[in-house]
């Protein structure tokens, strides 16, 4: 158990002796403990009470909204309880808002309440609010329904309902926000799309254009109404902060146009929740009652795709719910005539191979099938804030090149898409920006990232779309047809930990990219900088220091059943079958598992009518394979006979220890280290590998227990939790293991355990001598290339350790770490790589 009890609550009080509503003295059989424990801290002089006999609750929700001006925290969160009959929603008292933020008050925990207080609003004349001042918190999630705290399956849903239901507990607010970023719509709030209207009377000639508007806003007392097309949409912004009283601080730009030009749209406050989610891509609307003023000139753009509609940028057009409030009409798009004149929306598409010679900033559209997919992590926008930005890694391929796109997608305010993006989907992305962090580096493989007008869809979010209609995209559905079902399952992975982006091949160059992370941290820092990480937050660092220790640790957490099937993944598409690029991208994966003795599975596609010139798209099943895979484990011994002789003489002074007796069991420290390692000040030991760590092989039949692992932890309980343990019944990506590596500080007082990945390694990045796989796999944007390659070079890997450590015994070198907070007290330190430090140019390890 967590114990988390505050110091500034220590004060006695005459509370303190009285006894609880779990004392049987106070017990009402009536009244459930939530129930019992309101009216009894009510009732108490002081309004606070200390429970004698607390009893553990289940944890609903976690809900976070803007706090109020004048307070240490931006943000505040409130706790939907049950107590197996009731639920309640308290107040987190502010000096436990970190249980929350390091995930360990969550959603799905078990909570001992200790100590609670009643807070009464002084500016209003209703009933106030249970403030939590004291809890202790399950180690474990509720991994199975509990008969105590669960006694129908419906009412805990009730309880979440009427907790959705309600404002804020605290400072006044209107709604509650995502719980892990700002940018995602969040709660009921949020409305859910509007029907098209089928019916519209528009009078032309009441009209204006766009181009008129710009040079007569000025002069024109009402404004005529607008019909213009949606051509791009940006994420939602949230502007909140404490001390402004704005009740749904929220804007979001749209580009709009007509036949004279294009120009930007902003949608204010009340009107996102109610429109954001209705205006797409595409869409057509009528716009009255809209106001016009000079636009704001320090804001992204995104760029056309098709250059003949002219920019009109020197005004902007403001929707809001008053003054005036604007009324939007959507006209569906059978009711669009020809006369009207408006642009279609284009796109600038690019292949993989055509992504090598697109220079940095560049912006373009890509479309790919999803091969892998990584966590999701969080970055924080400002050193000294509470706010972050959500993004994930996703590796996706397409017929031009081997070489799969390498995409760092941020949330884009589409959390439905953005959550369920998993292997064996088509992906597309638009206005996505190139990114060549250093662009003198033909080493570093560029890569895609997320603008402010990014849309992303996957299968399932196709239908409809203006891309449809795109050549390139036409051209990658006919692709999908004629590859193996079989091969595309191989290259599927999924979470664990990636060292995306890739850091450059000197340090002078890690240094120039602002982005990479901090420049030379003291080791005595690394412990303070590790405690200030929240939930899935990830920080890179430098430090000095020498490699004293390696250790080989064998891989754990597999799943040894190696008899167990794959399910088909993708179905095999046969190139008789004619399929439009619209079918073929609304494909749905539905896997149906048949209890025989050969495990047949089968993958069905909806069939859709479609008009007589259309064919009816179906799929025949496909068996599923059986292959026994044999893994053999190599123990150090048989590794070192397989080496030549010049390997083998490199151990010599400071060469393998005598530990050679352990499974797989490569071990090595430097003289320098056994005679410091008992007088150092302070050992850092974060060497573990969690599970969630590991990349794993995806499994599509189970891709929904996937994909909640490497999500970030729900505010809401939707379901009961699966056991933390199950994701090791998923078969990790490889088989490899990982190293310990021991870095001394180059004052010799503190050092640090940290874990390298051989699988991951590419262009040197780990610094273990490994640059034989950049030159054999094409670089660490291909994570199932490298999988194989080191599967099948497995003492080729040995060997170049070896090589490394005796080479390296004393000399001073930077370390590349990545840290991540993983929830709870579980925290990750990789070293992505090692430079050496030999000149003002250095070099990176090799």
């Amino acid at each position: 158990m967590h114990a988390l009890l505050s110091s500034e609550f220590d004060e006695g009080t005459p509370d303190r002796s009285r006894p609880g509503p779990g004392s049987a003295s106070e017990r009402d059989p009536g009244l459930s403990w939530i129930q019992q424990t309101q009216q009894q801290v009510r009732d108490c002089p002081s309004l606070t009470l200390v429970l004698q006999e607390p009893v553990p609750v289940l944890v609903l929700a976690v809900l976070r909204y803007l706090g109020p001006p004048g307070r240490r925290h931006t943000f505040c969160y409130d706790l939907c309880l049950w107590d197996g009959a009731h639920g309640g929603l308290w107040h987190l008292h502010s000096h436990l808002n970190y249980l929350v933020q390091r995930n360990i008050v969550r959603s799905g925990a078990r909570v001992t309440i200790s100590r609670c207080s009643y807070t009464y609003s002084e500016k209003s004349l209703g009933s106030g609010f249970v403030c939590v001042e004291e809890l202790e918190v399950s180690e474990e999630l509720l991994a199975q329904p509990n008969a105590a705290l669960l006694t129908a399956s419906q009412q805990p849903n009730a309880a979440l309902l009427s907790a959705s239901q309600q404002l804020p507990l605290l400072g006044g607010r209107k709604h509650y926000l995502p719980l892990w970023n700002n940018e995602d719509p969040y709660g009921d709030t949020w409305n859910s799309p509007k029907l098209a209207d089928d019916q519209v009377s528009i009078d032309v000639t009441k009209l204006t254009s766009l181009q008129r508007l710009e040079v007569q806003w000025r002069t024109r007392r009402s404004l005529p109404p607008l019909l213009v097309r949606i051509m791009y949409k940006s994420r939602l912004r949230y502007f909140g902060k404490p001390e402004k009283k704005v009740d749904i601080p929220y804007q979001a730009y749209f580009e709009v146009a007509d036949y004279s030009g294009m120009m930007s749209v902003v949608l204010w406050n009340e009107l996102c929740p109610e429109w954001y989610n209705t205006l797409q891509v595409g869409s057509v609307i009528l716009l009255q009652q809209y106001a016009v003023k000079p636009s704001y000139q320090s804001r992204t753009l995104p760029t056309p795709g098709d250059s003949q509609v002219k920019r009109l940028p020197s005004v902007e057009i403001s929707l809001n719910a008053r003054d005036p409030p604007s009324t939007i009409t959507v006209i569906k798009e059978k009711l669009v005539k020809p006369e009207w004149r408006l642009p279609d929306v284009k796109y600038h598409f690019v292949t993989r191979m055509e992504l090598n010679d697109l220079p940095h900033n560049k912006v373009c559209d890509v479309i790919g099938l999803v091969t892998y997919v990584g966590r999701c992590e969080r970055k924080r926008q400002k050193d000294d804030r509470e706010d972050f930005w959500v993004h994930r890694w996703v590796q996706m391929i397409d017929s031009s090149i081997d070489q799969p796109f390498l995409i760092e997608i941020f949330a884009t305010s589409q959390p439905d898409i953005f959550e369920h993006i998993h292997p064996m989907s088509y992906l597309v992305c638009t206005q996505m920006r190139v990114v060549r962090e250093c662009p003198d580096d033909s080493s570093l493989t560029p890569y895609l990232t997320t603008s402010n007008e990014s849309q992303v869809f996957i299968s399932g979010y196709h239908k409809g779309q203006p891309y449809i209609r795109d050549p390139k995209v036409q051209h990658f559905i006919e692709w999908t047809k004629t590859q193996s079902e079989a091969d595309l399952r191989k290259k599927t992975v999924i979470g664990g930990y990636h060292p995306y982006p890739i850091t450059p091949d000197t340090f002078p160059k890690y240094c120039k990219d602002n982005t990479a992370g901090e420049i030379l941290k003291l080791f005595s820092e690394l412990k303070e900088t590790i405690s200030q990480l929240n939930y899935r937050e990830r920080k890179r660092v430098a430090i000095q220091g020498t490699i004293a220790a390696i250790k080989y640790v064998g891989c754990h957490g597999s799943a040894e059943d190696t008899s167990k099937q794959d399910p088909v993944l993708l179905p095999l598409l046969e190139s008789s079958v004619s399929i439009s690029t619209e079918e073929a991208l609304e494909v749905q994966h539905e896997t149906r598992l048949e209890q025989d003795e050969c495990s047949d599975a089968q993958l069905q596609l909806g069939e859709e009518k479609q008009a007589s010139h259309e064919e009816i798209i179906h799929l025949s099943p496909i068996k599923r394979r059986k292959k026994d895979q044999l893994e053999v484990n190599h123990s150090l011994q048989e590794i070192m006979q397989d080496q030549e002789k010049p390997a083998e003489e490199l151990q010599s002074t400071e060469g393998v220890s005598d530990k050679e007796t352990e499974y797989h069991g490569f071990s090595w420290e430097s003289s320098l280290w056994s005679e410091v390692k008992h007088s150092i000040e302070e050992h850092l030991h974060y060497s573990n590998v969690d599970l969630e760590s590991i990349p794993r092989k995806f499994d599509y039949a189970q891709k929904e227990i996937l994909m909640e692992q490497y999500n970030l932890h729900p505010a809401k309980m939707s379901q009961f939790p699966h056991p933390q343990g199950q994701i090791e019944e998923f078969k990790p990506a490889s088989n490899l293991g990982h190293y310990k590596l021991t870095i001394l500080g180059i004052n010799r007082k503190a050092a640090i355990d940290v874990v390298s990945l051989p699988v991951l390694c590419s262009n040197d990045s780990y610094g273990l001598g490994m640059n034989f796989l950049a030159q054999k796999t094409g670089g660490a944007d291909n994570f199932c290339e490298n999988v194989n390659f080191m599967e099948q070079n497995r003492f080729s890997l040995q060997g170049d350790v070896l090589k490394f450590v005796n080479a390296k015994g004393r000399l001073r070198v930077i370390c590349i770490l990545d840290i991540c907070h993983l929830g709870e007290n579980r925290i990750e330190v990789y070293l992505n790589r090692v430079y050496n430090l030999t000149s003002p140019e250095t070099e990176p390890a090799s």
